[in-house]
Parts: structure tokens; sequence; C-alpha cells
């Protein structure tokens, strides 16, 4: 016999963890079966884009701390290089190498902060979470050295970085580095082969290459559909033309590939800051030390591979001393984009898992 049933709309969120912030889903349902996603944004819209073009350039790196707070310096320096873009400026050696190094380690953080709060929304009680928290607060460490913050770093400046880092940060990284490895090895135990992670992963949500390119998505949500794509390699920036990494692809675009992917990213970037350790030289740290920047007339953009995908400023000067528009392309939103395409079909739990895969941020998306 067959049960007639009626729709049922069932709203998700906005509240923290399980919707990775201030972000609200509303899920039909066929019985248990999502037949519709409408994803709702909005609820902590900041108004940086506007901010910004109230402050002058050097002013607006701290409000890029504040997009995605998870990858502090990589926003720093996808901003920074558009500005050096309008002049025609470029960092010196050491600080083009300072910048990698910085990125890299908060790439790991990242990735690391995204495969913990995966494994909380697939339902692990806090075991890998603490693990991956154990090792960033060890990388937060080391940006505390370089500059005195560990979330919030307005690090990076137009022309290189704040400051050169100090004589004990290259202990404590190397001690790191020789380290982490071990330390990854140890959670990819406790989560790649597990039996019941690959059964609520593998095959659930998958997303093709062709949607992942139609949706714009780019990162590892990109790359685990096997797409090669990587902006560090494509289109080189600061010292990344100097290193030598792999682009870490999947296969299926599953849940289980999102993952997977983040996780020999951290790999490869204990490789490239190993890289950078070796070859950085002795030197000025920062082209100029001007407070109040004055490009010319012009516009720039200059993305860069943020953890998350394609960060980028769109910056249009006018000649003053701020930014008369200031455009963020923020990967966390348009990776949002495919999420009917990802949970149609599937039931309210996968729902969830699938939403940890993406490892978005919503200071970004309500920028």
């Amino acid at each position: 016999m067959t049960l007639h049933t009626q729709p049922v709309v069932v709203n998700i969120g906005p509240h923290h963890p399980s919707t990775h912030g201030v972000f609200r889903m509303r899920l039909t349902f066929d019985g248990e079966n999502i037949v519709d996603v409408e994803p709702v944004v909005g609820y902590l819209h900041r108004g940086t884009e506007k901010l910004a073009e109230e402050r002058h350039y050097t002013q607006v790196i701290t409000l890029t701390d504040r997009l995605d707070y998870v990858a502090s310096m990589t926003n720093n320096e996808a901003y920074v290089l558009s500005c050096e873009r309008l002049v025609g400026l470029e960092a010196p050696e050491r600080g083009k190498y300072l910048r990698v190094i910085a990125a890299e380690l908060q790439r790991i953080v990242s990735h690391l902060i995204g495969t913990g709060f995966f494994l909380q929304d697939l339902g692990a009680f806090a075991t890998p979470l603490m693990y991956c928290m154990r090792e960033r607060e060890r990388i937060l460490d080391l940006f505390e050295m370089l500059c005195g913050a560990r979330i919030t770093v307005s690090y990076m400046r137009i022309g290189g970085v704040f400051q050169d880092a100090p004589d004990e940060f290259w202990p404590a990284l190397r001690k790191l580095l020789d380290e982490l490895p071990r330390y990854i090895d140890e959670l990819e135990g406790l989560i790649t082969t597990n039996e019941i992670v690959l059964a609520r992963t593998k095959g659930v949500s998958p997303v093709t290459p062709e949607q992942a390119i139609n949706g714009s998505w780019t990162g590892p949500v990109l790359r685990s559909t096997g797409v090669d794509w990587d902006l560090r390699k494509a289109a080189p920036y600061d010292a990344y033309d100097k290193v030598a990494f792999d682009v870490v692809v999947g296969e299926n675009g599953d849940n289980y590939d999102r993952y997977l992917v983040r996780i020999r990213e951290i790999r490869e970037s204990i490789r490239i800051v190993e890289q950078c350790v070796k070859q950085i030289e002795p030197g000025p740290v920062r082209a100029t030390t001007a407070m109040l920047f004055k490009p010319p007339p012009g516009e720039a953009y200059v993305p860069v591979e943020a953890p998350k995908g394609e960060l980028g400023f769109y910056l249009v000067s006018d000649g003053s001393i701020k930014p008369y528009r200031c455009h963020i392309r923020a990967p966390s939103f348009i990776n949002l984009s495919l999420l009917r395409e990802m949970m149609v079909g599937w039931k309210m739990s996968d729902a969830i898992v699938s939403l940890g895969s993406l490892d978005f941020n919503m200071g970004e998306v309500d920028r």
C-alpha cells in the first residue's frame, strides 16, 4: 500500500556549530527524503566592502582578518597583493617567503579545523576535533611570535610583512615541521579508513566536475571532483614559483574526497614550508614603510589560493588614500552554490555531513 505524504518544510539554523555559524537551511522533505533545499544567508552581514571604502588602504587589513577568521593570513595576502598591483609594487624576496610560510601554516590550521568540525558533524564526540585543535594551537603560537596575535593577525603589509620573524620563531617552526607529519598520520589513522566514516561519506553527495565548474567552485571542493586547478600553480604569486608541490585531486567529488583532499593538502603545505625554510635569505621584509598608501587611479584584482578556494579583492582607486570601491570574491559564499544539487535525494543526517564537507565560514559569506 502506498501512503500519500505531504511535503514538510524544516528550518535548520541559524545556530552554531551544527550549521557552521549564522546559516539557515530550509529543507523540504517527502518522508525522510530531501526534495528541495534553500540556503538562507544574511544574518551576519558586516558591510566589510563598504567599510573598506571609508578607511585608508592599510587600515583595511584589519577588516580582512575578520572575513574567514580561520584563515586570516591568506586574507591579508590576497588584499595586499591587489594593493601592490595598483602601483606595480613588489615585496622583497624575504618578505615573499615569510608570506608563503605564514600562508601555508594558515592553510594547515584551516584544514585542521575543517576536518575536526566535519567529524563533529558526522557524529564523533570531540576526540578528532581535540586532536586537530592541539596541532592548531602550536601553529597559533608561531603566529604570536610573528606578530603578537593568534587569530586576527594583520601580519602582512602593502610591500611585505609587518616585521621579520624573531630568532625564537625558527627553532619552534623546525620542531613543528619535524613532528607534524607524525600527528597527521595519527589523525588519518583515526579517520581515513574508519568504517563508520567510510559508510557515512563514501558516495554521499557527489558532485561532477561539470557541476563544480559551472557552479564556480574553487579550492579543495573543486579539486575533490578531479579538476586539477590551483592558483599557486596556475598563476603563482609571492614565492610559489620557487617551490615544488603536487596539486591534490580526488576522484568522486563526494563527502569523503572533500575530506581526503584537505588532509593530503596539509602534507603538501608542510613540504612547501620546508622548502621555504631552506631557501629564505637574509634581507629586508618590506619594500615601503609608508602608512599612507596613495595609488594612482586604476583597478586591480589578484586572486590567491586560500584554504577554501579562490579569494580575491577587486579594488578601484580614484587616486585618494582610500579605496573608491572594494569587492571581495569570497570562496565560502560561492562554494554554497551547489548545495541543492548536493542534498536532494539524501536524508537529514546526510545533509548535516554534506554541509560540513564544504568547510565554509560565514564571516566571508555575509561579508
